[in-house]
């Protein structure tokens, strides 16, 4: 973004001076004059080139409204750049500066000479690789407008699917922290009362009074010894999982977990169906497709199976044939593509079964959803419950403490 200096003669013909934010003169000029003042100079003041590059984000609604409405203006016969121009000014300068900076930028090199993928592939944080691979080939085959659609629909579709694992994870995440918040408050200021309590009686107290006393006791004068473990295995656990190793032993333990493994491979089946099915409907050839799938899967066992089936094709395999021959595409899939090869509508199948998919992570999350919620009431009476018969078992066993105490003296 560029702001310039100008003077400009208003409607009363009175002269005016001041700065005009623009990505570029020709932008100055024309938001001048739709404010109704007729440009006398402009001159050039600062430059975004002359600050600090920074690797945007930007949020994943705003990038899906971003396409769309760039979709609609082009489908309307409006330039790219002037698509883009009106895209930069809609931006809100304080809730989405980031896109404003994006938009900018992309606006600022395609009016330099280069193509719209090539300016979209400077900012990989906000258009990945399949959108860019989209966009390159909705570019050469004359169709931005209608790949740009296609696009918006697809990032919808996996912003959707993200959402309901998001919310199906929300209530069982509450519920463990009220259980911590509570576990944590009647050790810390309950327990105590209790032990002050039992300490007058003299007595042995049952194991489990006495085990969790003797936790409180530790929690409330060793917490930090506490909290410096609890940080260091969360630390420890992340630098394993982040680590290629860790990446790799992690994912695979993922897939053989009892209910969320088939969960998470069927999350990952729809997402390599969904894509692959856009990208070869948008014309991008076959071993790109491949390549950008593998690297989209999420998970290092499926990642590697997929980046497989690239080799196997390129020697001659059909994709049905090489599919078959990884263990992690189900049979079914393996029957719809074959089927979809036979008719040359490989898109329209694959697209038929990440909506398949999609229906079944839905049903399956509401199952879990419902499973969870009377095990997490459980688990919390449970916890809750186990405290309370702890600290009043000494009261239960009052008599017997109490001889105990008056024998001992």
């Amino acid at each position: 973004m560029i702001t310039f200096a100008y003077q400009a003669r208003d409607a009363s013909g009175r002269i005016v001076s001041g700065v005009q934010d623009a990505l570029n003169e020709d932008n100055a000029v024309t938001s001048l004059m739709s404010r109704g003042l007729m440009v006398l100079s402009l001159t050039e003041k600062a430059t975004a080139s002359k600050t600090k590059k920074k690797a945007w984000t930007v949020k994943e609604t705003d990038l899906v409204l971003f396409t769309r409405q760039l979709a609609t203006m082009i489908e309307a016969g409006i330039s790219l750049v002037q698509g883009l121009t009106a895209l930069y000014d809609q931006c809100d300068p304080k809730r989405q500066k980031n896109l404003r900076n994006v938009v900018s930028d992309v606006t600022t090199r395609v009016q330099g000479g280069e193509t719209f993928h090539e300016a979209i592939g400077k900012h990989p944080r906000v258009f990945n690789r399949l959108f860019t691979s989209m966009v390159k080939a909705g570019e050469t085959g004359g169709l931005l407008a209608e790949i740009l659609e296609r696009l918006a629909g697809f990032l919808e579709a996996s912003a959707r699917l993200r959402k309901k694992v998001k919310s199906a994870m929300t209530y069982p995440v509450i519920v463990v922290c009220i259980a911590f918040a509570i576990t944590t408050f009647l050790i810390v200021r309950v327990v105590p009362i209790f032990g002050e309590i039992f300490k007058d009686f003299g007595a042995k107290l049952p194991a489990p009074t006495q085990f969790l006393i003797d936790v409180s006791d530790f929690v409330r004068g060793e917490w930090y010894f506490l909290l410096i473990g609890m940080a260091s295995v969360i630390f420890g656990i992340r630098t394993f999982v982040r680590s290629t190793s860790g990446k790799q032993i992690w994912d695979k333990w993922k897939l053989k977990l009892p209910v969320f493994g088939p969960l998470i491979h069927k999350i990952a089946m729809s997402r390599f169906s969904r894509t692959f099915a856009q990208l070869i409907r948008s014309g991008v050839p076959i071993l790109e497709v491949i390549d950008i799938v593998g690297g989209s899967a999420g998970n290092y066992v499926i990642e590697k199976g997929i980046q497989g089936l690239g080799e196997d094709v390129e020697k001659g395999d059909n994709l049905s044939v090489a599919m078959s021959k990884k263990p992690i595409f189900p049979p079914m899939l393996l029957r719809m593509v074959a089927a979809g090869e036979a008719t040359g509508k490989i898109d329209n199948m694959l697209e038929k079964m990440a909506d398949f998919w999609d229906e079944e992570i839905e049903a399956m999350l509401d199952a879990l959803t419902s499973l969870i919620e009377p095990m997490l009431i459980v688990f919390l009476g449970v916890i809750v419950g186990g405290i309370v018969i702890a600290m009043f078992l000494p009261i239960f066993k009052l008599n017997e403490i109490v001889s105990q105490s008056q024998s001992a003296h």
